[in-house]
């Protein structure tokens, strides 16, 4: 059960899709803020594509709005810590919604994106395609299909199916260099195992990295509901 007290931002993530790659860690911990340390499982790195859809977002207290409250959202993202502190930087979040890519800039520090995304369904098959479309940015493109294969499963702790996902807090930068961190709420992720048939990736080569050429350890999850709190600054 949730029950961060100081959460500001609700929202529900559907049809989500973990696929993960192992990478090396020095070309990832350069992209980083100087004051974190690039997370490993075992001494191995992670990235990932998550591709999703956002729905009931709202901030406390306020009404969900047409355009803000649900809509597509992808990003490409690693692991982190500061002092002791797990969580998720993200490399880029590109998303359909004009409104809320601002807002997240402004109030998160994170790193969105304008984005022309359409996820269409057949039965229990997703197909997902993204095209950055921002002028901060060159060109980022997906196009995938993928569907849940599995009864829903929880990780336990301890294995990298636990360390990837269950995850309940954020870094980011802000245009000035300051680190910030947001803690975030949800229950454990309903996990099932995921096939996917991949046509288009081409989602790291504008930060200058390449993903292996060895298939990605997918997780499908169909929802979670999420509380997020305000960003801190770190000293």
């Amino acid at each position: 059960m949730m029950g961060m007290k100081g959460w500001v931002l609700g929202m529900s993530w559907e049809q989500l899709l973990f696929a993960h790659w192992p990478v090396s860690a020095a070309p990832l911990q350069v992209l980083l803020h100087p004051d974190l340390e690039l997370d490993t499982f075992d001494g191995q790195a992670w990235l990932a594509v998550v591709p999703f859809r956002m729905a009931n977002v709202a901030p406390r207290f306020l009404p969900r709005l047409p355009g803000v409250s649900r809509f597509l959202e992808l990003n490409v993202r690693t692991y982190v810590k500061h002092k002791g502190v797990s969580g998720v930087w993200f490399f880029s979040l590109d998303a359909t919604s004009w409104l809320s890519v601002r807002g997240a800039r402004m109030a998160y520090s994170l790193p969105y994106f304008d984005a022309k995304i359409s996820a269409t369904q057949s039965g229990s098959l997703i197909h997902y395609q993204s095209e950055r479309k921002d002028w901060r940015s060159d060109p980022a493109t997906l196009d995938i299909s993928y569907q849940p294969t599995g009864p829903v499963r929880r990780s336990v702790p301890g294995t990298l199916d636990y360390w990837l996902t269950e995850r309940y807090g954020l870094f980011a930068q802000t245009p000035g260099g300051r680190l910030v961190y947001s803690a975030i709420e949800h229950d454990p992720w309903p996990l099932q195992p995921a096939r996917a048939e991949i046509k288009d990736l081409n989602m790291t080569a504008w930060m200058g990295l390449e993903l292996p050429r060895v298939p990605p350890l997918l997780h499908y999850a169909d929802v979670v509901h999420v509380h997020g709190g305000p960003p801190t600054w770190i000293r």
